[in-house]
């Protein structure tokens, strides 16, 4: 691909990210990731999950999106809230 004119890098490279605002994006990834599998676990729908979390549905799509707009305070909470335990969110985090 070098040879065809692209560049090669990661996606940290590519939006210029330091290290730790790289491994922040990651951990609301894997937080999103946690909530969505959680509430699959439960067999909640997200309107289900809306109702228990006191939100809506469109906000519970964006959590589980890791959208801009949504606070990892707001996800470890849904998580929690939700019946999820300390030691699912470290491992959630640690990963």
């Amino acid at each position: 691909m070098k040879a065809g004119g692209w560049a090669v890098g990661t996606p940290q490279d590519f939006l210029g990210l330091s290290d730790e605002e790289a491994a922040f994006i990651e951990i609301r990834v894997a937080l999103a990731v946690t909530l969505k599998r959680l509430r699959c676990s439960l067999e909640l729908t997200q309107v289900e999950a809306a109702k228990r979390l006191r939100t809506s549905q469109s906000r519970v799509a964006k959590m589980e999106f890791a959208d801009k707009s949504v606070t990892v305070d707001l996800l470890i909470r849904s998580i929690l809230r939700l019946g999820g335990s300390r030691k699912l969110l470290a491992a959630a985090i640690s990963r």
